[in-house]
This record gives C-alpha cells, structure tokens and sequence, in this order.
C-alpha cells in the first residue's frame, strides 16, 4: 500500500484532531481525579508500573477515538492481545499511549502526558501530547504544522530551534538514562542538559526548547514516540533512527521502536556522534 493515497483529508485531519482532543481531555480528567485521590501501583509482565489511571485513560481513549471513524483501530498500551493484534491488518491506526510516563506519576512530579498519533500507510499523520496538570497540549497535523494550545484555548505556532545553540541543549530523561546515552552525549561536547520525563520532551523540541533528545539501546514503543515524531516534524525538526531514516510505524512483529534521535536543526553533529557507540538491536 505505500504510496497510496491518504485516507483522511487535510480537512479530515482537522476533525479527529477535534475529536482526539476531546476525548483526551476527559482521559485527563480522570487521571488527575486519581492523582489527588491516592492510587495503588501495580507491576506489568515486564516490571513496568501501571494505576488505575493507565487504565481509566485506556478505556476513555480506545472507545473514544474508535468512534471517530469506526474502520480505524485503536490501540493504546493497555489494549488486550487480540485487540493489538488486529493492527497487522490495519493500514490506518491509533496509536495511544494512555498515561506515558506512569514512572512520573508514581513519583508525583507532574512530568506525564497522553500521547495520541493517527498512523496511515506507517507515517504518522497527527499527534497530540496533553500534560493533564495543566491541560496544555502540543499538537501536530501533517501539513497543517505544530501548535501549542493552553488550557484558556490559545495557540501558538510552533518552531524548532534554527541554527541551535551553543552549548546545544539536550533532553535528560528522568527514568531511562543509560550508558550509550552518555557516551553520545559526551561526544556532542558541552552541553546544557534539561531534565523531562515523559513524551513532553518531544514537546520542548517542538518550542525550541531543547535541540536534541537521543533514546538509545533502552525500550520504547511505538506510541511512545509517534505523536512526539509528528509534532517535532511540523514544527520543522526531524526523528529518525540510527541510520538517518524517519522512523515508521506498524511495519514489524514488535511494537518496540530502533534506537531513535529527534532533533531540530538538521545542521547538528547529532547523527555522526553516534558513530562507534555500542547499540544493540532492540
């Protein structure tokens, strides 16, 4: 199917971006009901944290976005095996990350987000991140460029840094650092780093904010970064893997992304400082 024509218009786009953000928003609302309320932290397959939150995002989310266009799938982190497994014969998808950052709502240092992309024909062609403490959501629509919007319902055009900065200033991710992330940092050189949890690191990118976020040789899935992916995009910065590609989307068995750089200014060092780290296939 690659190369064919999109199945939703500019103009369709706009409407499920209405109607995504209308469903994240209630997703939000009850998970900041858990997050005041006191919550248990329960232990996946893998180790890693669930809450009642993930879960009340999830259910909010997956019916919700599957009403907007009812041959569209919907599958977030928490969705079962069968539902997961409907995406191999999906062209168009959602991909949803309900509470991304469920580490950070642990902790209660507010650094979590819904993450929301539209996939057709394995690129990413909406993302929405909603930071549910304060209700800003950065928003990215393939063509229609990136946008922060505040709780009040402002906007504000989005741009990546360009040229970057010196020292360049690089995300630090609050729970998944590790060493083939410090060695490519410290091949950069000075750097200022900026601590951030969660999928709104995509968001600082898209500001202007920060000008380089690596996620190397740790586990990432692909609605961890696709709505990221789209917002840095329209805001004119790139993701892509360690070849230089932009990373695409349910083309593999595994939902686990490759090793990943998303940065602004393409000018960077930032692909050739990858040269001669040790990164194992993920």
């Amino acid at each position: 199917m690659s190369g064919s024509a999109p199945r939703h218009s500019a103009t369709d786009l706009e409407e499920l971006a209405a109607g995504a953000l209308a469903a994240a928003r209630l997703a939000a609302a009850e998970i900041m009901a858990v997050y005041a309320g006191g919550f248990a932290v329960e232990r996946k397959e893998d180790e890693s944290p669930v809450t009642a939150a993930d879960l009340a995002s999830h259910r909010i989310l997956e019916s919700g976005l599957a009403r907007l266009d009812p041959a569209v799938p919907a599958i977030t982190e928490e969705s079962t095996p069968e539902r997961k497994a409907e995406r191999h014969a999906a062209r168009c998808l959602w991909l949803v990350d309900p509470l991304d950052g469920t580490r950070e709502f642990v902790k209660r240092n507010g650094e979590f987000c819904i993450a929301i992309a539209l996939i057709d024909d394995s690129r990413v062609r909406l993302g929405l991140l909603l930071h549910p403490p304060t209700g800003t959501i950065w928003q990215g629509i393939s063509g229609r460029g990136a946008a922060r919007i505040e709780a009040d319902g402002s906007r504000h055009a989005l741009a990546v840094a360009r040229p970057y900065p010196q020292p360049p200033r690089a995300a630090a991710s609050r729970s998944h650092g590790n060493p083939a992330v410090e060695d490519y940092l410290a091949r950069l050189g000075p750097i200022d780093r900026v601590p951030q949890g969660s999928a709104l690191k995509f968001g600082l990118l898209a500001e202007g904010r920060i000008d380089i976020y690596a996620r190397l040789a740790s586990r990432c899935s692909e609605w961890d970064v696709a709505a990221g992916q789209c917002i840095v995009e329209q805001a004119g910065g790139q993701v892509v893997d360690e070849r230089g590609e932009p990373l695409r989307y349910n083309r593999r068995e595994s939902l686990i992304v490759p090793n990943f750089l998303a940065y602004g200014d393409p000018s960077g060092p930032w692909l050739e400082a990858l040269d001669g780290i040790e990164l194992h296939d993920r």
